[in-house]
C-alpha cells in the first residue's frame, strides 16, 4: 500500500471535510492518488482565496509546476506528486492548463455578466478536475462528458453555499444576467431581506440548475467500478443534502456554513454500501 505524504494528508484533511471522508473509502490502489490530485487543487485554490490573496506565492507555485514539467524536482511534494501523478494518468497539459489559468482569474475577476462567461470558468475550476478524477482511475474517455457536469455540479452549489463569504471578499460568482432575471441588484444581506421573495427564487433556480448537471453527472456512474464508485457517489449526495437544505432556508447562507457533519457522510456512506448498483 502506498504510504500518503503527510504534508498532502494534512492538506486534504483541512481543506474539505465532505471530499477528505468520502475519499479515506477509495481502494488502496488510487487512494494516495486522489489525496496527490486534490492537495494540488486545494494549494492553488487556497493562494488565491485567501485574505489577502496571496498572489506573489500563486505566481511562484505556477512557476515551480513548469519547472518541474521540464524535469527539475521542486522539493516540494505537493507540486512533484501531482507532476509524477500527471505522467502516470495521462492528464492532458490542457485540463491543468486551464485549472491554473481560472485560479488565476480570481486574482482579479470579481464578477461574471452571463451563465456562459461562468462557465468558462467553471470548466478550469471544476470540470478538468473531474475529467482528471476519471483518468486517474482508468474510466474509459466515455465518461468524461458526465464528469465534467458532476464536477461543475458540485461547484455551483459551493458557489451557492459561498454567497456570503464571497461577497465579503468582493467576488460575485452569480452571473449578473441571473441576478437582473430576478431583480436582484445585489447580493448584500441587508438587500436581500428586504426582498425575501425574490432571493427565494433565485436560490431555488440555482438549485435546479445544480440538480440539473447533477442528474447529468451521476449517469456517469455506470463507468465507475463499485469499489471506487462509493466514494464518490456519497460525496455527490452530500452535495445534494447542502443543496436541499439551502433551498429549505435560502438564508442560512448569512448565518453558517452549510455543511454535512462527520458522522452523516460516514454513515451515509455506509448506507450506500448496500445501495443497489444500477
Amino acid at each position: 500500500m502506498t504510504v500518503i505524504d503527510q504534508t498532502i494528508y494534512e492538506i486534504f484533511r483541512r481543506g474539505s471535510r465532505t471530499y477528505f471522508y468520502s475519499s479515506l473509502f477509495f481502494p488502496p490502489s488510487v487512494k494516495a492518488d486522489v489525496f496527490t490530485l486534490y492537495s494540488f487543487v486545494r494549494t492553488a485554490d487556497d493562494l488565491v482565496d485567501s485574505v489577502p490573496q496571496r498572489e506573489t506565492e500563486f505566481h511562484a507555485f505556477v512557476r515551480d509546476y513548469r519547472a518541474v514539467l521540464g524535469a527539475t524536482s521542486s522539493g516540494d511534494p505537493v507540486i512533484d506528486g501531482f507532476v509524477d501523478l500527471q505522467r502516470r494518468c495521462g492528464f492532458e497539459q490542457a485540463w491543468v492548463d486551464a485549472f491554473l489559468r481560472s485560479m488565476e482569474m480570481d486574482l482579479s475577476v470579481r464578477e461574471y455578466r452571463t451563465m456562459n462567461d461562468l462557465r468558462g470558468y467553471l470548466h478550469g475550476s471544476a470540470e478538468v478536475v473531474g475529467l482528471m478524477m476519471s483518468r486517474l482511475m482508468g474510466l474509459d474517455d466515455a465518461s468524461h462528458p458526465a464528469a465534467c457536469r458532476l464536477g461543475r455540479a458540485m461547484q455551483y452549489i459551493n458557489f451557492v453555499r459561498d454567497i456570503a463569504e464571497d461577497a465579503g471578499m468582493g467576488r460575485i460568482y452569480m452571473p449578473r444576467e441571473e441576478l437582473d432575471r430576478f431583480g436582484l441588484d445585489s447580493l448584500d444581506e441587508g438587500f436581500l431581506r428586504r426582498h425575501p421573495s425574490a432571493f427565494r427564487a433565485f436560490i431555488h433556480a440555482q438549485c435546479d440548475r445544480y440538480r440539473s448537471w447533477h442528474s447529468a453527472g451521476e449517469r456517469g456512474y455506470r463507468f465507475i467500478p463499485w469499489r471506487m464508485r462509493l466514494p464518490i457517489m456519497t460525496a455527490s449526495d452530500m452535495y445534494g443534502w447542502t443543496a436541499r437544505q439551502i433551498e429549505r432556508d435560502p438564508f442560512v447562507i448569512f448565518n453558517r456554513k452549510v455543511r454535512p457533519s462527520v458522522p452523516r457522510i460516514v454513515s451515509h456512506l455506509a448506507a450506500n454500501t448496500v445501495r443497489p448498483t444500477e
